[in-house]
């Protein structure tokens, strides 16, 4: 048996340990890096009558302070308008950003230059919503399946044989309305053929109350509206309110605001998905912070979703979705 002497066993010693020094310092050194990390974020919109759009703009940047990134939010003034924000991400490729964070508004539109980032060394990281080719390193969204699932499995409660369901959704094509379409009417199960129309309100509460009205009009009978975002839904819901029909028309949506609580309190919503906004924001910057230093994480990071009914909407957990800046 081979013997070691005090001076082998101490020199083994110090090795061992300038080894474990030099693999901390260059970990230590490594997370640091955050600091130096320049991100841009392109959201659909940035609108503050939207509580969706500003509680995940606040994750993003809540994160991003966490991280000590720099983050830089810019959006285009409508959902609609992908041209304005193909502008803004051809401007933030010019930055040569470490990481471009977007919400895509069109399906198609924008692939090309997101390419040209990724040609460039930038990382993409998808947020809420996604393109048809799979051009981002990363995703975190609601599954929106789920969440459409959801809603119609909630809705057939309401039904019966013959009962008229009409869908208003936010923008055509977009990735999350025709998720949450094709979830809505898997969950709908044998009453998915008592839907009667699908109309699209371009992301615009004035447009979706327009849509809702002409629903009421040409379907007498009409049972259920379902709005797919915050701004069908609530303009929906403002349609049934002011004609005085909520006792006859069931209204159900995605996404919640402090507008679509107050209406169901009132009984003018029945029930509502509500996706974890400030998560999806938060969780956006902070994985793409962790796949830059290197580290092994999910290509795809569900933030989750929850029906939210007037039975359970005061439960202390569903409050801190409902209220998410006033309940501790």
């Amino acid at each position: 048996m081979k013997r070691f002497s005090v001076k082998m066993i101490l020199a083994m010693l110090c090795g061992v340990s300038l080894i474990a020094v030099v693999v901390w310092f260059a970990d230590a050194n490594k997370k640091t890096d955050a600091n130096d990390y320049k991100f841009i974020y392109i959201p659909k919109t940035e609108d503050a009558t939207n509580d969706f759009w500003t509680s995940l703009i606040e994750g993003t940047k809540s994160a991003a302070k966490e991280c000590n990134v720099e983050l830089e939010v810019i959006a285009p003034e409508s959902e609609l308008n992908y041209l304005r924000q193909n502008e803004i991400l051809q401007e933030s490729i010019d930055k040569v950003p470490n990481a471009i964070l977007i919400s895509p508004s069109s399906f198609t539109e924008s692939q090309e230059l997101l390419k040209q980032a990724k040609e460039k060394g930038i990382m993409v990281t998808y947020i809420d919503s996604y393109t048809q080719e799979h051009i981002q390193d990363l995703i975190v969204a609601t599954d929106n399946l789920e969440a459409g699932r959801k809603l119609g499995e909630y809705t057939k409660t309401f039904l019966e044989k013959g009962s008229q369901i009409a869908i208003i959704g936010h923008v055509k094509g977009v990735s999350t309305a025709m998720e949450r379409e094709e979830g809505f009417r898997e969950g709908l199960g044998e009453f998915e053929g008592n839907l009667v129309d699908v109309v699209f309100c371009d992301s615009n509460f004035d447009k979706a109350y327009e849509l809702a009205c002409d629903l009421m009009e040409r379907y007498p009978e009409l049972k259920v509206i379902a709005g797919l975002n915050e701004y069908s839904a609530v303009g929906a819901a403002r349609a049934v309110r002011d004609k005085g029909v909520q006792d006859k028309i069931v209204i159900v949506g995605v996404d919640s605001s402090q507008e679509a609580v107050s209406m169901m309190e009132q009984g003018v919503f029945q029930g509502m998905v509500v996706q974890k906004a400030f998560k999806m924001g938060y969780a956006g910057v902070r994985e793409t912070v962790k796949r830059l230093q290197g580290e092994m994480t999910e290509d795809s990071v569900n933030s989750g979703c929850e029906l939210i009914t007037p039975d359970n909407m005061y439960d202390s957990e569903i409050e801190k979705l409902l209220f998410p800046f006033e309940v501790d």
